[in-house]
């Protein structure tokens, strides 16, 4: 399963005390394929560093740009559906280049994708991956 994880949910999910860190730990233990952008991984970055420190947000890319289940990818067409906030196209954008099955987000902005038929670019919450993996491994 191919995903793009919004920075929301990739920042509630990488401290090991965490209610969510199971996010992580199913990346780390290669249970989906995260799907990123440099744009995606700057943001990443930036987000992890304002919330906790420099060295957590180096740990994390560090892991996530070493991880052999994480898909690269280079978009070719930006297709700005997110008026409200133009920033998280970058995450629709990878979702479409890469054919991601998901993006992860409680990000209310991304709601404008339930009403665009094609591309069809499906979000869900965290609590909806929790269950679309449970599905997966069964």
């Amino acid at each position: 399963m191919k995903i793009v994880l919004d920075t929301n949910v990739l920042l509630v999910s990488i401290s090991p005390t965490a209610r969510d860190y199971w996010v992580f730990k199913k990346f780390i233990d290669e249970e989906y394929t995260l799907c990123v952008t440099t744009d995606i991984l700057d943001e990443y970055a930036e987000i992890i560093e304002e919330h906790t420190d420099i060295e957590t947000a180096n740990f994390v890319l560090t892991i996530i740009k070493n991880a052999v289940n994480v898909e690269y990818v280079t978009k070719y067409f930006y297709w700005n559906f997110i008026y409200a906030d133009p920033d998280d196209d970058k995450f629709v954008d990878c979702a479409i280049a890469c054919n991601a099955t998901y993006i992860v987000s409680h990000d209310k902005h991304f709601n404008v994708l339930r009403n665009i038929e094609f591309p069809k670019v499906n979000v869900i919450d965290i609590h909806q991956f929790k269950t679309a993996l449970e599905e997966k491994s069964k």
